[in-house]
């Protein structure tokens, strides 16, 4: 019974012996490795410490970005990635909606008898401005409307 016992404990020190020195992956290795995948994407950087990849840049969108944190994830060694990336904000969209002159000369026509009413092209898009008693803001919308002319903004103070 004491043989079995030594021979068990002996088995058991071997093998946890075994175990213990198991080569672990350096952090500049892991790096090397992390770096190798991040290179698809320019505007970013990564670099591993104590086994957790600390991800930073710029990407264009969190589709990208998802798919890298999930490529760092699968190298073998690494634990967990850090995001510390940002997100490039779109491009901001420019609106050259320019109003025909001649579509403003009829809304300002449609108008001329309402001489509180101003007509103006505001940000690209017809704008009414003025102050209005509410029967003249019904007729004004009215005698606009039947022009068909798209959009018009009607931003006059109704008192």
């Amino acid at each position: 019974m004491k043989k079995t016992l030594a021979m068990g404990a002996l088995a058991l020190a071997i093998s946890l012996g075994s175990v213990s020195c198991k080569k672990k992956i350096s952090d500049a290795e892991l790096t090397t490795q992390a770096t190798t995948v991040v290179t698809t994407n320019p505007n970013a950087s990564v670099e591993v410490k104590d086994g957790t990849a600390h991800l930073s840049g710029t990407f264009a969108d969190e589709a990208s970005r998802d798919a890298m944190i999930a490529q760092l994830k699968g190298i073998n060694g690494v634990k967990d990635v850090m995001d510390m990336t940002t997100i490039e904000a779109p491009a901001p969209v420019e609106v050259n909606s320019v109003v025909d002159p001649e579509v403003q000369q009829k809304v300002a026509d449609a108008v001329k008898d309402f001489p509180s009413v101003n007509v103006e092209v505001v940000n690209g898009e017809l704008t009414l401005t003025g102050d209005v008693s509410p029967a003249q803001a019904r007729k004004i919308k009215e005698s606009v409307d039947a022009l068909q002319v798209g959009k018009v903004n009607f931003n006059y103070n109704v008192k």
